[in-house]
């Protein structure tokens, strides 16, 4: 049986961090069940983007609205792959709200 040593690095990012918690579950799992040695997820920082907005242009200049977004991201390395997981984790559906990175 040969081994593969590739190793390959998944960046998972979201604004919704349950969504993207659900997402990793489902990688690590997909990736233990065939046989793969991995590391992680290791939560990276999050990105937060803050604005400040005039809540109306004329009367109140005091007045002010503030939006945040926020970045979650997640890092996963698969160190020992093999065939079976590679094929096993493109076929995987995951949710619509997640941005996934794979490098080889």
């Amino acid at each position: 049986m040969a081994m593969f040593s590739d190793k390959i690095r998944i960046r998972l990012k979201a604004y919704d961090s349950r969504i993207l918690d659900q997402s990793t579950g489902e990688i690590v799992e997909t990736a233990k069940r065939t046989g793969a040695r991995l590391a992680g997820p290791i939560p990276l920082p999050t990105r937060r983007e803050r604005w400040t907005v005039l809540r109306s242009p004329h009367v109140d200049k005091k007045s002010r609205e503030q939006f945040e977004l926020r970045t979650h991201k997640r890092l996963i390395d698969i160190v020992d792959s093999r065939p079976q997981t590679i094929d096993a984790l493109t076929k995987l559906d995951l949710p619509a709200g997640v941005d996934v990175e794979i490098k080889l």
